[in-house]
């Protein structure tokens, strides 16, 4: 408990709790984003499959 009073307490405490709470936000940017392109990209290769299912291949003369 004297270790946290301590570090809210000083500059680098401080600089230390900026630095989490960016790294914080940075992986809730890089999450949401996962989540938005992710919804995307299972749409695009579920089409692409399913086009290469119905495929055919032509006769080679």
């Amino acid at each position: 408990m004297k270790l946290v009073t301590k570090l809210l307490q000083g500059e680098e405490g401080a600089t230390m709790v900026e630095y989490a709470l960016l790294v914080a936000l940075v992986g809730l940017v890089a999450a949401a984003g996962a989540v938005l392109v992710g919804g995307g990209l299972n749409t695009m290769f579920t089409s692409i499959g399913g086009e290469l299912n119905t495929a055919t291949i032509p006769d080679v003369p």
